[in-house]
C-alpha cells in the first residue's frame, strides 16, 4: 500500500503579515493511521523540502497523542523536512492520495496545475482521493474529462463557513470551502462546528475539520482494504 501525501508550501496569511501552512494534527494524525497499518509513505509539496506549519497548530492547545508522537519521532521529522516536489511525483506510483489541511492549500495547491493535473490523474485511474479540512478547497479547478467539476454531485464536506467565521479569516480566505463546493455543484453537508465528519462518495473522502482527519484516513484505510474500519 503505497500513499502520497500533498503538503502545501504556502506561509503567507493573505495581507496580515501573519503566517499560515499546514496543520500539523491534520498531518500527524493520517500519518500514523498510515503508517502504523503498513503503509509506504511519501510526501510532497509543491517546492519541495521542509512544508510551513501554521503555528497556530503548534500552540499548547492544539495538541495531541499524534503530535506529541511525531515530537519524538526523528524519521518523522526527517520524511517532512524532504518532501519531493509535487511536479516529481506521479499518480501511477502511488495508490491514493491524501490532501491534510491548513490554511495554506487555499493559496497554492488550490490553483497549481501539478496538483490539480495529479488529481485528475489518481481519479482516472481509479484511485481515492481524500481530503481534510480546507484541503476539500484543492478540488476547486479539477475537472472531469467532459469538463465537468469532479466534486458536481458527490457528497462532500469540508471546513463551514460557520468554522471560518469562528476563526476570524472570513474575508482574509482567497475563498470559503463550503461556499466552493457548493458552487461547483459538491452535494455539501456538515456536523456541529469542530466535530469529526467525514464523507465518503465512490473514491472521494473528504473530511470538514481537524477532527474529522483520523476518520478520514480510516475510511482511505477501509476503502484499500487495510487498517480497522472506523467506528
Amino acid at each position: 500500500m503505497k500513499l502520497l501525501i500533498v503538503l502545501t508550501s504556502h506561509d503567507k496569511l493573505g495581507e496580515t503579515g501573519k503566517k499560515t501552512g499546514f496543520w500539523l494534527e491534520e498531518f500527524t494524525a493520517p500519518y500514523y493511521e498510515f503508517r502504523d497499518a503498513g503503509a509506504t509513505l511519501t510526501l510532497a509539496s509543491p517546492k519541495g523540502g521542509q512544508p510551513p506549519l501554521d503555528p497556530k497548530s503548534d500552540e499548547p492547545d492544539a495538541q495531541t497523542e499524534t503530535t506529541d508522537r511525531f515530537r519524538k519521532d526523528k524519521d518523522a521529522q526527517h520524511a517532512l523536512a524532504n518532501t519531493l516536489k509535487l511536479a516529481e511525483v506521479k499518480a501511477d506510483d502511488f495508490d491514493a492520495v491524501f490532501y491534510p489541511g491548513g490554511h495554506g492549500p487555499l493559496w497554492d495547491l488550490a490553483e497549481d496545475a501539478h496538483s490539480i493535473a495529479l488529481i485528475q490523474a489518481f481519479w482516472k485511474a481509479g484511485k481515492p482521493v481524500s481530503t481534510v479540512c480546507h484541503a476539500p478547497g484543492v478540488l476547486r479547478n479539477v475537472l472531469l474529462e467532459d469538463g465537468t467539476p469532479l466534486v458536481k454531485d458527490k457528497r462532500v464536506t469540508g471546513f463551514s463557513n460557520s468554522e471560518e467565521d469562528g476563526v476570524g479569516l472570513t474575508d482574509i480566505v482567497p475563498f470559503l470551502v463550503e461556499d466552493e463546493l457548493k458552487k461547483h455543484g459538491g452535494d455539501y453537508s456538515k456536523a456541529a462546528d469542530w466535530h469529526p465528519y467525514a464523507v465518503t462518495d465512490g473514491k472521494l473522502i473528504t473530511g470538514q475539520n481537524p477532527a474529522s482527519s483520523t476518520a478520514v484516513a480510516k475510511a482511505l484505510l477501509k476503502m484499500l482494504g487495510g487498517g480497522e474500519v472506523a467506528k
